[in-house]
């Protein structure tokens, strides 16, 4: 095994990327990126039945929004190429015939039916289930009449004896050999399982460490002895704890959204999602929570990997996702939300957002927005050619019809006959005129609320009459009196 630092993320185009694995992903890239060493992308699509068309797309495209860039894989080529593992099959074939001929490895001709058969039996007696070995001790080599292209390889596993795995996380965890089946390496169709193509491409492609969820640990004894007898060592190996839904069962699609595609579309920023997952199982003290990519680069170790499950909080997310937002320079911002917009159209019927208007709103939302997706429903009004005021009532508690008519003309007087239009004059002009009306200030600027954006909670006031103008807010306030 190389002495250079080398992880490697080998999702499987089979559908969305999972908040799990990208947590992965992002350990794995941390780790290399504090070692100066390599992070490497593999396809591992050996799955043909289940693999879908784009999801290899969707894959890159989710940790290019992460800003978690890699040094080799399939678009970019490399030194121990391909990354696909179905462009490797003949990788597989050598050393799946050197298992074989070494006698650590088997064809096994058993139908499906019989392989039922003997799990049915296995489940009746309470046995343990798992393969029972028919073909392990047959003599294949005269086999001539069988088909080979309806066999499987199967990997001969010791009968006795403990494999042994030093965890990073977990420490030494011990295995009983003769516990776990004759596992396949080589499926019917020719192509490798999950358990055999791992570990001939980690040895080939040289990677140093592999991080992966703890589910894999049960795999453990499985490529250990994989490696054994092929004559390889194996990498440092470290398995992460799971990440937890709030009822502490593991995260699924039953507890809402569990794709890093999902999260993206509801309007989180990127490094939020980093931030957060990131602490999903690791902690540099009992305190930081807020971390810059070069803070988490630099503090970030395996060591501090805990070994219990982490809750997925999405209130937690939704805090640091804000204060993120509200973090934010005016100008990024405003291009985060209108990238996110062109990506989302946010209205329907009204006026398509430009770069200026996002610019203009952002002092609006700024510190309202939770997510990205929050903005445009706060803004929605400025993009109709005129608020629908059809369906609003105006009057205000401790108001009457009467005293709501002459407010609105007393602010259309006022309002038509300054210079001005901006947030610092309306406020000084109109904030007065609530006492010498006899009202709370509550009441005037709920009134004005309603009038110029049809909306009972709505950005601040005088700065959204700014950007909605002179001439609308008139025009508004007309139609409003219309009314009565």
């Amino acid at each position: 095994m190389s002495a250079r630092i080398r992880l490697r993320y080998a999702p499987s185009p089979t559908g969305d990327p999972h908040v799990g694995n990208i947590r992965t992903a992002i350990y794995d890239w941390l780790y290399a990126r504090h070692f100066d060493g390599e992070f490497v992308l593999r396809i591992e699509d050996t799955d043909q039945n289940r693999k879908q068309v784009g999801a290899e797309e969707i894959q890159l495209e989710a940790l290019k929004w992460l800003g978690l860039d890699w040094d080799e894989g399939p678009d970019k080529g490399g030194p121990y190429g391909p990354y696909r593992q179905s462009e490797r099959l003949e990788y597989y074939d050598t050393y799946a015939s050197q298992l074989i001929d070494s006698g650590h490895a088997y064809r096994c001709y058993c139908t499906q039916e019989r392989l039922a058969d003997i799990r049915k039996l296995q489940i009746a007696n309470k046995d343990n289930p798992g393969y029972d070995r028919y073909c392990r001790d047959v003599d294949n080599s005269d086999a001539t009449n069988q088909n080979d292209s309806l066999s499987v390889v199967r990997f001969k596993m010791p009968l006795s004896g403990v494999s042994i795995l030093h965890d990073l996380v977990r420490g030494e965890v011990k295995f009983q050999n003769h516990l776990v089946d004759d596992f396949v390496i080589v499926k019917s169709d020719g192509f490798p399982t999950y358990h055999f193509a791992s570990v001939v491409d980690d040895h080939l492609m040289e990677i140093s460490h592999v991080f992966r969820g703890e589910d894999w640990l049960s795999s453990a004894p499985r490529h250990l002895n994989l490696y054994d007898s092929l004559g390889w060592n194996p990498p440092e190996f470290a398995h992460l704890p799971n990440i937890l839904a709030p009822d502490k069962s593991k995260l699924s699609k039953r507890h809402g959204a569990t794709s890093i595609t999902e999260y993206r579309e509801q309007g989180y920023l990127p490094h939020s999602m980093v931030n957060f997952l990131t602490l999903l199982g690791w902690s540099l003290d009992d305190k930081s929570e807020l971390f810059s990519q070069e803070d988490l680069v630099r503090e970030f170790s395996i060591e501090r990997v805990s070994r219990s499950g982490a809750v997925f909080d999405v209130t937690k997310l939704d805090w640091m996702n804000g204060h993120y937002i509200r973090d934010m320079d005016a100008g990024d911002l405003a291009r985060e939300i209108y990238s996110y917009w062109l990506d989302h159209p946010p209205l329907l019927g009204g006026n398509s957002p430009n770069e200026e208007f996002t610019l203009n709103i952002v002092p609006l939302v700024q510190e309202r927005l939770k997510k990205l997706v929050d903005a445009a429903p706060l803004v929605s009004f400025l993009l109709q050619d005129e608020v629908d005021l059809s369906d609003v009532n105006f009057i205000q508690k401790g108001m009457d019809a009467e005293s709501t008519k002459v407010t609105l003309e007393r602010i259309y007087k006022a309002i038509n006959n300054m210079g001005s239009f901006d947030a610092a004059n309306l406020d000084a002009l109109l904030r007065p005129m609530a006492g010498e009306l006899g009202l709370k200030v509550g009441q005037l600027f709920g009134l004005l609320r309603l009038v110029t954006t049809g909306l009972d909670v709505a950005p601040p006031l005088f700065e959204t009459m700014e950007v909605m103008g002179k001439e609308r807010t008139i025009s508004s306030i007309e139609t409003a009196l219309n009314s009565f």
